[in-house]
This record gives C-alpha cells, sequence and structure tokens, in this order.
C-alpha cells in the first residue's frame, strides 16, 4: 500500500468510527432531547415508574391543594389528558392555576407525578412554543395566548421571558 493509499484508509476508518459514535450517542438521548413531556405524551409512551422527566403543562384550575409542611397537589392538563402532580416545597411566586409550568421529576407506581422542582413562567402571554402547538393541534388556542409580552415581564438575555425555580433563582442561574 502506498501512502496515500495507508493515510486515505486511516481517515476513512476514522470517520466510519466517528460517525458510529455520534450514531450510538445520538440513539440514547432520542426521548432526553425534548425539553419537556405533555400529560398526554406521558400516557402514550406508558412511562415507566421511577423513570425522571420533565412534565409540563398548565396547571388545571380548581386542582391545587395545600397539605401539611409546604405539600402541594395540582394537576397538570394539555387539552386532552391531566396528570396528578405531588410536590413538597416552595413554588415560585408566580405559580398560579390556569397558568404554564415545568415540573421536574419521575412517576410513581400509584400514576402521581413526584416533582422535586416546579419551574412557573414570569410572563402572563408566554407560553413554551412546546405547549402552544399542542394547543393549536387540539383545538384549545386562545387568540390572545400569542401577544406581545408586556415591558414590565422579565426576560432573559435572548427576549424570551424568564422561568424561576421554586427558590426564586432564574433557571440556569449560577449559585
Amino acid at each position: 500500500m502506498t501512502r496515500k493509499q495507508r493515510r486515505m484508509t486511516i481517515i476513512g476508518g476514522s470517520l466510519a468510527v466517528l460517525a458510529l459514535a455520534a450514531a450510538l450517542v445520538l440513539n440514547a438521548l432520542r426521548d432526553s432531547i425534548v425539553f419537556f413531556s405533555t400529560p398526554t405524551m406521558v400516557a402514550e409512551k406508558h412511562v415507566e415508574p421511577g423513570k425522571r422527566f420533565r412534565l409540563g403543562g398548565l396547571v388545571q384550575p380548581g386542582s391545587l391543594q395545600r397539605g401539611d409542611n409546604l405539600a402541594v397537589t395540582f394537576e397538570v392538563a394539555d387539552g386532552n389528558a391531566k396528570l396528578p402532580v405531588a410536590y413538597k416545597g416552595i413554588l415560585p411566586d408566580l405559580f398560579r392555576e390556569g397558568q404554564g409550568v415545568v415540573a421536574e421529576g419521575a412517576l410513581d407506581a400509584h400514576g402521581v407525578f413526584k416533582a422535586d422542582t416546579v419551574l412557573a413562567k414570569h410572563d402572563e402571554t408566554y407560553m413554551p412554543k412546546d405547549v402552544a402547538d399542542a394547543l393549536k393541534k387540539q383545538g384549545h388556542w386562545k387568540d390572545d395566548y400569542g401577544g406581545k409580552p408586556s415591558d414590565s415581564g422579565k426576560t432573559s438575555d435572548a427576549g424570551t421571558p424568564a422561568a424561576t425555580t421554586a427558590q426564586g433563582n432564574p433557571q440556569g442561574a449560577m449559585r
């Protein structure tokens, strides 16, 4: 084999190994790439108890119940399905019924989503694109959902309303 053929063989083999590694990583992250799952997606996927994921949707009006020692239960809905959520901790100041929310946690054996983090949005008119698309697809979209954010709303550097954690810190903020 000449030097040129050997070099091309090494380059071709390296590219093949790199492509295989990229395919394996993308395959492993296939379900984790989505920012959150809606209650309908959770029901369709039959998520097994104990598997961590993010649940997003609207807090069902009338479902918020406060218990002892900061225990809270509520339902997250997306228009087709709803999922009960249990959380113990301080909710963000902007958490309200009928508002968008993203909770991180896992399902328990009884089908209740046990959240360890609850995120709320800042602006009344902001809605995550995935939630807006799901509402449009299901026919639950209202024209005033897509309004312009007010000047008083806090926004991230990208110009979109920022989310806060239950402790009131901006999502992704360093401590």
